[in-house]
Parts: structure tokens; C-alpha cells; sequence
């Protein structure tokens, strides 16, 4: 919860709403994609439970499809997506702080690298205190939007006439199946990075037991609180009033709040992206400390720190990136290059529960994923229609982003075979 929810949100509705045109095709969008996200979880979590170890991803590819695939989402982790995102999200961050106490341009790249700083070296003094910090933020988090809906409907600032008809699409709606299309993309956009949690398995009491509970827990509840945020915005604006997600924002804020409302809407965005920032700054570097531990990366990230026992050059890694990412104020381009293998490589993650039930040996333990097999086809099936239409809208980004992961190779070609003699598998 602490990593997903943050200005999704508050952005997205409006811009589902505005495609949809409908109520009812709006709850449709966010139960389908949540529906998604709840099967994907599910195999994370039965992935987890099989290798409790810190990587998430990078681990369930190099066991089910092998090291090389997992080198080149770890290549693309490392040197784009994860120092891009968490550069865009400090970066947000800041702007946002801007909206409530004006800030120069330079005071908020200072901001925003202050942040991530500050919030490395929270992890880096050890998992207790990461873990503190990111849980805070997102009891912060869950409060303030909370209020917001309680507050939205115990003053009776809006009005149910808005819901109606509730059904039909409003005049001027984009055809339904391809806003359908464009609503599915944006809220898995909102719901992007429910996967990163699988990261910190390693470090986890009982991770067999506790990560696929926190996964499923934790993807229903962000599901529901998408579904009650977003339909008190409708309550408080009619769909015919959407233009941009931030002038939706901020008239439902007005709505709420008065003429301070977009102020103190601020406010609770700054708090959600906080959160989220946290939680990347804490899960993310474990990607770099496997590949480490496994001959792929520079050795001495592969190490914990002596005294507080975290990864702790595995978290400056990412900080450095990210602070240099954000002086420079060249990521938001980047990242979208890469959305589109993201999604390819969670697709391939989820996939590798069948390829690894085909290697269980007979009197293995039972597995813990409900509704196998169907489970994973059905988040496969809507990864397969998410790829046909981000490749579909941005050709060339998806190609681009494509063609630097598989970069990647010739280097694997170089590190992979050493590293596999060095942990005695042979070249």
C-alpha cells in the first residue's frame, strides 16, 4: 500500500472518467485491473513462498527461465526503470511541496534530492527504522484519504445526480472499447509496482507465510480505496466538469475544502508520494545486492553493511542515480521507454509458476496459490492485452526500450559465464 498508492489516484480518475463517460464503466475499469493485480499477487506471493530470498523478480526469472533473463531485468532495473521512477517520483514530490509553500526551480531539485538522500539513509541505518518510517507514511496516507471520503460525504458537498445515468456513456465519450482500452492502461498505471514488495522476502519473518498474505491483503485493499476515491470525485464533480486530472483534483478539493482546497489536497499527495518514495528507496536496491551476491554486479554491493546488517551500498547506488537523475532532469522520457518490458517481464515473472510447477519433484510440498491453474492464465491474458495496447499507442518507445535490454546480452556474455563458475554451476 505504502508503494502503490501515490498520485495515481488522484490524477487517474479524471482521466478514466473523461474516456468512460460512465459511473459504472469507471468501477468496471478499476475491479477488472484490480481483479488483475489480485491474480498477479497471488503468484508473487506462491513465488515468494518458494524463494524467500531479497530480489523478488530477478530471483523467480533466474529459478524458473534462468540467469540470463534475470541479468537483463536486472539491467534494465539497475541502469533506467528504478533509479527513473524513484527521480520522478522525489521530483513530484517537490513540485507538489511547491504548491503549498512556493519554491525556485533549483530549491526543488534540491528538494527532491534531499528526499531521496534522506530517505536512503534511513534504510541504510537498518530495516527497523525503513520500516518505521514507510509505515508511518502510509497510515498518514490511508488517513488522509480516508477523510477525504468521509469527509466528502458527511458534508454533503456534492450531489448523487452525478452517477446518473449510471450505466450509459455521457455524450461526447470515446467509444467504449477503446476507452476501455485507454482506462485499463491508466489504472495499471495507478495500480504499477504492487510487485516490488516480493523484493524484501529475504528479510521477512516467516516469508512463505507472511509475503503472499501482505501481497493479496495488500492489492484488495489499494483496490478499494481506488473505488471509494474515485467515485466521491464524481460525487463532488460532475463528469461533464472533467477536463485534466489536476483541475479535477483540485475542483474537488474546492469542493471539500473551500478556496484552501487545493492546497490541502496538496498536502495529502505530498504525503502519498512520500510514502511511495519510501517504500522504492527500501525494496528496489535488493535487486542490486542479489545480482551482487550472484557475480553480476560489482561485488562490493553484495555486501551488508557491518553494523546495521542492510545493504547498505546497494541503497547508495540507487540514491546516486536518482540524485544525478533528477540535477539533470532527464528521466520522464526515459521511464516511458521502459513501461512496456516492465510489463513484459512481470508477465514472464508470473509465467515461470508453470515452468517451475513442471520441475516440482513428486512429495514436494503442496502449493499455496488458489485457483491454480486458472489463476495465473487470467493475469496472463490481461498482460497480453496490456502489451498489444501499450505497443499499440507507443510503437517506438516499446521498441526502443526493447532493443536497450537486449543490450544487456554481449554484457551477460562477458560477467555470466565467471559468475556461474564462481558459484559452482559450470559455465
Amino acid at each position: 500500500m505504502g508503494q502503490v498508492i501515490a498520485v495515481g489516484i488522484f490524477l487517474t480518475p479524471a482521466g478514466m472518467t473523461k474516456l468512460l463517460g460512465s459511473p459504472f464503466w469507471v468501477l468496471v475499469t478499476w475491479l477488472t485491473m484490480g481483479g488483475m493485480a489480485l491474480a498477479g499477487a497471488f503468484c508473487y506471493g506462491e513465488l515468494a513462498a518458494r524463494f524467500p530470498e531479497a530480489g523478488g523478480g530477478y530471483v523467480y526469472l533466474r529459478e524458473a527461465w534462468g540467469p540470463r533473463l534475470a541479468f537483463l531485468y536486472g539491467w534494465k532495473c539497475l541502469l533506467v526503470m528504478d533509479p527513473g521512477v524513484t527521480a520522478a517520483l522525489a521530483t513530484g514530490l517537490a513540485a507538489y511541496v511547491s504548491a503549498i509553500v512556493p519554491i525556485a526551480p533549483t530549491g526543488q531539485k534540491a528538494l527532491a534530492v534531499a528526499s531521496v538522500l534522506g530517505l536512503a539513509g534511513a534504510n541504510v541505518l537498518g530495516l527497523r527504522l525503513g520500516d518505521g518510517v514507510l509505515r508511518v507514511l502510509t497510515v498518514l496516507k490511508l488517513a488522509a484519504l480516508g477523510v477525504l471520503v468521509a469527509w466528502g460525504l458527511a458534508r454533503g458537498a456534492g450531489d448523487w445526480r452525478h452517477f446518473t445515468p449510471f450505466v450509459a456513456q455521457r455524450a461526447g465519450s470515446t467509444p467504449l472499447l477503446p476507452a476501455l482500452a485507454g482506462g485499463l492502461v491508466s489504472a495499471f498505471f495507478s495500480f504499477g509496482g504492487w510487485w516490488e514488495a516480493a523484493k524484501i522476502a529475504g528479510e521477512v519473518r516467516d516469508p512463505a507465510r507472511t509475503m503472499p498474505r501482505a501481497l493479496a491483503l495488500g492489492v484488495t485493499i489499494v483496490t478499494v480505496i481506488y473505488i471509494l476515491v474515485s467515485m466521491t470525485f464524481l460525487y463532488l464533480v460532475p463528469i461533464e466538469a472533467v477536463t485534466s486530472g489536476e483541475t479535477f483534483a483540485a475542483q474537488a478539493g474546492t469542493a471539500l475544502f473551500g478556496p484552501a482546497g487545493g492546497k490541502i489536497l496538496a498536502g495529502v499527495v505530498v504525503v502519498s508520494v512520500l510514502g511511495s518514495l519510501s517504500a522504492l528507496i527500501m525494496l528496489l536496491p535488493r535487486v542490486y545486492y542479489t545480482m551482487a551476491r550472484d557475480g553480476v554486479f560489482f561485488s562490493g554491493v553484495g555486501q551488508l553493511h557491518p553494523r546495521f546488517g542492510t545493504p547498505a551500498r546497494a541503497i547508495a547506488v540507487q540514491a546516486t542515480v536518482a540524485s544525478v537523475l533528477i540535477l539533470l532532469g532527464t528521466f520522464e522520457e526515459i521511464v516511458a521507454y521502459f513501461v512496456f518490458v516492465t510489463v513484459a517481464f512481470v508477465g514472464l515473472t508470473v509465467a515461470g509458476v508453470y515452468v517451475l510447477d513442471g520441475r516440482r519433484a513428486p512429495g514436494a510440498a503442496a502449493r499455496r496459490l488458489p485457483g491454480y491453474p486458472v489463476t495465473p492464465l487470467v493475469f496472463l491474458s490481461l498482460t497480453a492485452l496490456l502489451l498489444v495496447l501499450l505497443g499499440s499507442s507507443r510503437p517506438r518507445e516499446a521498441v526502443i526500450g526493447a532493443l536497450v535490454v537486449a543490450a544487456g546480452a554481449p554484457v551477460y556474455r562477458l560477467v555470466g559465464p565467471k559468475a556461474l563458475r564462481a558459484n559452482g554451476e559450470g559455465a
